[in-house]
Formats: C-alpha cells, structure tokens, sequence
C-alpha cells in the first residue's frame, strides 16, 4: 500500500510539475509575442499629421460605429476623423474601408463610408471592402486584392503594432497613423485582449501561416 501510494504521489508531483511549466511557457511566449511585436513596429507609427509620410492610399481597420449598449463606438469616431483630416489636409489621395459584412445587417465598411462622406471625403476617393473580417484580411487584401504595396493604416495605437506586424511580413510598405485612444475606463477590456490577439498574430504568421479568409479577384486602385 504505501509503495502504491508513493506512486501516486510521485505522479501528481509530476503532473503538477509538468502544468506549472507548461503554464510558464505559455506565459513567456505571450510575453515574448507582444515584446517583438511592439519593438519592431513603435518607430513606424505616427501621432502628427504633420510629420507622417505621404502615402497614396490610407486603409482604415474595421469596428462598429455602435458599442454593445447602442452608444456611439470611440474607437470608430476617431479612426474616421483621423482618416478625412489625412485626405483632406493632403496626407493621402484615397482611403480603404476595410471592415466585416459578413451578416445582413451588420456593415462596417458602409457605416465608415457614410461617416467619411459626412466629413467631407469625396465618395470617388474611398474604396468599400467587405472581406476584412479579421486584422490580418484587411491588411493583406490591402495589396493581394487592391495591388497597394505603400500605405498608410489608420486605428489606435495599440491596434497598430499588430497591424504594421502583419504588414511587415507581407513586405508592404506601411506607417501607422495612431487615432485617438477613448479614456482609459472605455478601452481596459479591448486593450486587454489585444494582448491575447498579438500572440495569435505570431501564431498565424509563422506557425499556422494562416490566410486570409477570402481573397478573390483583383480590385486594383489605380492612383
């Protein structure tokens, strides 16, 4: 009985041991994750109109112009603003509204185009997609899909790390212009999980080599 019961001890020392390193593991390649991807990217991001490169084409990443409680989503608000104040003070010539349509009734890329239009972004100069359903979509189509190798992507600041690290990957040409971050209260949660969203963009990119859900035929913006 007790050589039995050190057996059991014995395996649950080592099970305990093998979870707790485990765990440790997958804390330090979180770690890791966001440390590459925050390095390799922070000297691509711009906060001043002023001093940001010229890019023909600007490529706004998706969100809802509503929040979950049927206010006016932030996040969205100043990702437009940033985008017409670069077309209309002359940073860009055309802007991509890359966002996910994927049900009926629910269209980013339409609800950024009205808001542009109202802000004075001629129709001509904007290009609906309606396939970024994720980051990574709407970067890549950005140059499989509309032929734009140079570009300029508008979203927080946080949200562009992974971005440009997609970017970067696909050799395109990319500075990103940092909108304005909501309070603190108001983005905890999304900052949160974007932790999470820059590790599985390791993942995707060089384990999995994950593709765009959908890609089909060229749409190429010609300048």
């Amino acid at each position: 009985m007790k050589l039995k019961s050190l057996l059991i001890k014995s395996k649950q020392f080592f099970f305990k041991k093998w979870m707790i390193t485990l765990y440790s593991l997958v804390i330090l390649f979180i770690i890791f994750s966001n440390v590459i991807i925050v390095k390799s990217t922070q000297k691509d991001i711009y906060s001043s109109i002023a001093a940001i490169p010229k890019k023909n084409v600007a490529l706004i990443l998706g969100t809802s112009k509503y929040t979950s409680k049927g206010h006016t989503n932030l996040f969205f608000k100043h990702r437009i603003t940033a985008a017409a104040d670069l077309y209309l003070l002359g940073k860009v010539k055309h802007i991509i509204v890359s966002g996910d349509n994927r049900k009926a009734n629910y269209n980013e890329p339409r609800q950024m185009f009205k808001a542009l239009i109202a802000l004075g972004v001629p129709s001509e100069a904007i290009t609906l997609d309606y396939a970024g359903f994720r980051t990574l979509d709407s970067v890549v189509r950005c140059k499989k899909v509309f032929g734009q190798n140079e570009i300029i992507i508008i979203s927080q600041r946080f949200h562009l790390d992974r971005a440009l690290f997609i970017a970067q990957k696909y050799d395109i040409d990319a500075v990103g212009f940092a909108a304005q971050d909501p309070p603190e209260k108001y983005s905890t949660k999304t900052k949160i999980r974007e932790i999470f969203a820059k590790t599985k963009a390791v993942i995707d990119l060089y384990i999995i080599h994950k593709k765009p859900k959908f890609l089909g035929k060229k749409e190429i913006i010609n300048i």
